[in-house]
């Protein structure tokens, strides 16, 4: 599944399979300019940290087409859209990254006009786009030799095609067990209050034919008890540079079950998804979204008008109850501050 994240030439935009409508209906969402990057960004069109990155390296592409070359202020005014689709966000670091490898290859050639800073934005944009693919691919090879032959693996959230430009992080680890002959089945978490899991991870699984059955988030702690998980693998949005991973709400959680059970957990994400300026997950940043999420189920309010709710989308699990992080580089293991400078930070 590559067809998620499109750029259109005819259009000049950014086309995006809308995942808000997932797996009822199949739409796209078309965004012209920064603006709708944005809105897509904000209102979960597109998400997962790889997808935003890639979406990212667009909007900066789209944002380029904003301004006037005429106007005399076109670099400040460009300035301001990228520091705009950077905030758009503030947990997955992925969205930071794309913008700053777009801004320092504008900054390193200055003296690019403003027609030629637009193509090569373009070019690297796809660049992005293709390699996170290959990215995705080479975890999965990694990861695969992680899961045994008759693995029931859980997974949170959804860190598959549907959060990268194709292939997946911790899906990619499933469907790299699933080419090699592995007969496995997923345990995907509905993940709750978006339902990522129910929706999307169980809808891409189901579509490649791997056996798939979703659970209630609370239902993780019996499952285990009961030996029916015998790995848990998930995506992250940022991790630190000891090794602490921030992922959707509710991971956390499941981490410290699998500890208690015995159940290796591990985590695969990019080198990209790595802040190695955030030392421990102390510092992520967690998005609080807004509370309709966890009110309402569409258009059905189940909770008493005027009662608060939490909705914090991500939480942190601390390195030492993660057995393994999988990466385009191969797994890192503990001790992580070591191996993630000496692999990622290249120390």
């Amino acid at each position: 599944m590559t067809d998620h994240i499109q750029f259109s030439p005819d259009q000049e935009a950014l086309v995006l399979l809308d995942q808000r409508i997932l797996p009822g209906r199949e739409e796209y969402f078309v965004c012209r300019n920064t603006q709708d990057t944005i809105y897509a960004l904000q209102t979960m069109v597109v998400r997962g940290a790889p997808a935003i990155g890639v979406t990212a390296a667009y909007g900066c592409y789209l944002a380029s087409r904003e301004v006037d070359p005429a106007d005399a202020q076109w670099k400040a005014r460009l300035e301001k859209l990228l520091k705009d689709l950077e905030e758009a966000r503030p947990t997955a670091v992925n969205l930071r990254w794309a913008v700053e490898l777009m801004r320092k290859a504008w900054h390193a050639l200055p003296d690019l006009n403003l027609e030629a800073l637009r193509a090569k934005w373009l070019e690297m944009a796809r660049e992005v786009h293709a390699e996170d693919i290959e990215i995705n691919k080479a975890m999965g090879r990694h990861g695969a030799d992680l899961i045994d032959d008759g693995d029931t693996v859980m997974t949170h959230c959804n860190a598959g095609a549907l959060a990268t430009a194709g292939h997946g992080t911790a899906l990619g680890v499933i469907r790299g067990a699933w080419e090699q002959g592995k007969k496995i089945q997923v345990i995907a978490n509905e993940t709750r209050p978006f339902l990522q899991g129910a929706r999307l991870t169980a809808y891409e699984l189901h579509k490649d034919g791997i056996p798939v059955k979703v659970a209630c988030d609370n239902a993780c702690a019996l499952l285990m008890q009961r030996g029916m998980v015998q790995k848990v693998v998930v995506g992250a949005d940022r991790i630190a540079a000891n090794g602490d991973a921030a992922n959707k709400i509710g991971t956390f959680g499941v981490a410290i079950l699998a500890r208690h059970f015995g159940v290796p957990f591990y985590v695969a994400a990019p080198a990209s998804t790595f802040d190695l300026s955030t030392p421990t997950g102390a510092g992520i940043p967690i998005e609080d979204r807004t509370p309709r999420e966890v009110t309402h189920v569409g258009e059905h309010q189940i909770t008493p008008q005027g009662v608060g709710v939490f909705n914090y989308a991500f939480d942190v699990t601390p390195a030492e109850l993660i057995a393994g992080i999988v990466t385009e580089r191969g797994v890192i293991r503990a001790p992580y501050v070591e191996n993630i400078a000496r692999i990622i930070g290249g120390k």
